[in-house]
């Protein structure tokens, strides 16, 4: 799934298959993580996010859309980075009450509510591509095209929280190569 059939990190070529390194390992949709009407419902045992949730202004939606694609009984993986390691380092957690807040309220993807934060305690010396600091707040202004901005910043109790939630049965819990990875299963 990609939001976008040209993004920061990928361009999609004629086909709607997706390759990766000269093989092809699946369908690509285009769609957005928090609208994946294109996909019935019900249709995977598998679905793993990987360093996509922090991107996204309204996150508990989109697991919402996740699970709605998973099968009973199946395993959702998310990985969110470590904020220890990345540019977002001198910004607060998010708590799970504010995300569930966005949830509740509706908030689309078109956000720039924590732009204000993020211009301010961004790292930019761990973000090279950002620029200098208008660079980077050109960009983060139109982040709705290119979605590079990390709009919320997750840890274990968040992560837990919003499986808790949704209702999803915590298989585990880890932190793994820079990121946390919680795995999940839908009830």
């Amino acid at each position: 799934m990609n939001f976008s059939t040209d993004t920061v990190w990928w361009t999609k070529g004629e086909s709607s298959s997706y390759t990766y390194s000269g093989k092809t390992l699946g369908k690509m949709y285009i769609a957005d993580a928090v609208d994946m009407s294109c996909i019935e419902s019900s249709q995977y045992d598998f679905v793993m996010s990987s360093n996509n949730l922090e991107h996204l202004a309204n996150p508990i939606k989109a697991l919402t859309e996740f699970l709605r694609v998973l099968k009973p009984g199946g395993i959702i993986v998310i990985l969110v980075p470590d904020k220890r390691y990345t540019f977002d380092h001198r910004r607060e957690y998010t708590s799970f009450e504010h995300m569930l807040a966005d949830y509740e309220n509706g908030t689309q993807e078109t956000d720039l509510t924590h732009l204000p934060e993020i211009l301010e305690l961004h790292d930019l010396a761990m973000d090279p591509p950002a620029g200098d600091l208008e660079s980077f707040r050109r960009r983060s202004e139109h982040n709705y095209e290119n979605r590079c901005l990390h709009q919320h910043v997750f840890c274990e109790d968040s992560l837990r929280k919003i499986f808790a939630y949704l209702g999803l049965e915590v298989l585990g819990f880890r932190e793994c190569f820079q990121n946390y990875m919680i795995l999940g299963r839908k009830v």
